[in-house]
């Protein structure tokens, strides 16, 4: 690096956000999307205050996108499980 300074980028959390839009929860997982590309371009630029912001939001989402997935996910195998028994 020039000057000695070096450049610490924020995580994108980019393939995390694409497993939740696809597997989890559409919605959390679009906006994990947008936020982890919002990461990407301000890492590309030097912004690193924008990029923690935008990386800290990408990851909080995509966490709550994996939460709802997850209980989702237990609703219907519990439902399915009560059909089948009847």
């Amino acid at each position: 690096m020039e000057g000695g300074q070096s450049r610490m980028n924020s995580p994108t959390y980019l393939w995390w956000s694409i497993f939740n839009t696809l597997c989890c929860c559409l919605p959390l997982g679009i906006a994990a999307i947008i936020f982890s590309c919002k990461t990407q371009n301000a890492n590309e630029v030097g912004n690193s205050g924008s990029a923690a912001s935008a990386s800290r939001t990408a990851k909080k989402l995509n966490i709550i996108g994996l939460v709802c997935g997850i209980i989702l996910i237990i609703i219907v195998v519990v439902l399915k499980s009560m059909n089948l028994q009847k």
